[in-house]
């Protein structure tokens, strides 16, 4: 079974001690399409601009409509798949039914947005391109991934208090 978002996913993988468990050859040569995947999406994210800061700061200074024309394009390419998945039952590739589950409303959406909003007008980065800049040669974005690393480990310190 497949569940999008979710922990269900293992296919044809031994369980060990509650952990899927693949070999790591089997394992690592399965995953190297991923990795030329991920390579092939860091490429187009540094040749379409995304990654740029001055790009990001054009956006959060509603100076230039390129950074929300690709936000934009990828929601409507979200909502249109995501309704085709569910109108026509569509199934991942090994035959699992897609579940897509009901999302609920937290005010803690709305104050991590603000945070995740916040350090991105002030970095200029998202964590998702992050390792693009990096990998296109902006060693300062170190410092970006290391803050995000840590507000990771400091979340998970805290998030037992928090309400979810």
């Amino acid at each position: 079974m497949a569940i999008a978002g979710g922990y269900l996913l293992f296919y044809g993988r031994r369980l060990c001690n509650g952990m899927v468990y693949t070999p790591l050859p089997i394992s690592l040569m399965k995953n190297l399409k991923f990795l030329f995947l991920g390579l092939l999406f860091g490429v187009i994210l540094i040749k379409s601009e995304v990654v740029s800061w001055f790009r990001v700061q054009e956006m959060f200074h509603l100076q230039a409509f390129h950074m929300y024309g690709i936000i934009g394009s990828a929601i409507v390419v979200a909502m249109v798949s995501i309704a085709i998945i569910k109108r026509f039952n569509i199934k991942t590739i090994s035959g699992e039914l897609v579940i897509i589950p009901q999302k609920t409303f937290h005010w803690g959406n709305v104050y991590g947005g603000l945070i995740f909003g916040l350090g991105w007008a002030i970095t200029g980065a998202c964590p998702g391109p992050l390792f693009a800049q990096i990998g296109g040669g902006f060693a300062v974005v170190l410092v970006t991934l290391l803050s995000a690393i840590a507000g990771t480990w400091v979340y998970g310190l805290l998030r037992d208090r928090l309400p979810h």
